[in-house]
C-alpha cells in the first residue's frame, strides 16, 4: 500500500522532471542561437580571408631571402 507521503514524492519527482526537461529546452535553445550567430559569423569573415590567402599564396614560396 502507498502512503499520502508517497503519492506527494511522486508529485514532488514530477514537477522537478517537468523543470529539468524545461531548463534542458531553454539550454538547447541558447545553444543553438549560439551557433547559428558563430556561423554567421564564420560566413561574414570567410570571404575577406580568403582574399587575403589569395594574396600570400601568389607572392612564392613563403621564405624571405
Amino acid at each position: 500500500m502507498t502512503s499520502d507521503q508517497d503519492k506527494g514524492a511522486g508529485q514532488a519527482g514530477a514537477r522537478a522532471k517537468e523543470s529539468r526537461r524545461d531548463r534542458l529546452k531553454l539550454a538547447l535553445r541558447e545553444n543553438l542561437k549560439r551557433r547559428k550567430s558563430q556561423a554567421r559569423g564564420r560566413d561574414e569573415a570567410a570571404p575577406s580571408e580568403a582574399a587575403d590567402g589569395s594574396l600570400d599564396d601568389a607572392g612564392g614560396n613563403g621564405r624571405e631571402r
